[in-house]
């Protein structure tokens, strides 16, 4: 099985939201749908910005603390080295 670490952020690309789940594609569904109480869905975080997969699930989780450590402009430059124009990574999934 594999784990995904996954940042999700507003239409304005303003808030992000990390997280770590077993699958990718129904958590950022639930997210997108509103599904989830709290924060994504109080902030209308729904754009999958980046996200990194690995089998060990308490790796995924060491990574989404250690993620969550760092400063927004570290985390931004995280998601440029893969997604330069922060797009929804899952909008190909339609």
């Amino acid at each position: 099985m594999n784990y995904y670490v996954y940042i999700l952020t507003n239409k304005s690309d303003r808030v992000m939201y990390i997280g770590v789940t077993n699958n990718l594609e129904r958590r950022v569904f639930e997210h997108k749908q509103e599904l989830v109480e709290g924060f994504t869905k109080r902030y209308h975080v729904h754009k999958l910005v980046y996200y990194e997969t690995t089998p060990d699930v308490r790796a995924a989780i060491g990574r989404e603390k250690q993620l969550k450590g760092w400063l927004r402009s570290r985390k931004n430059a995280l998601v440029e080295s893969v997604n330069p124009e922060w797009r929804d990574l899952s909008e190909e999934w339609r």
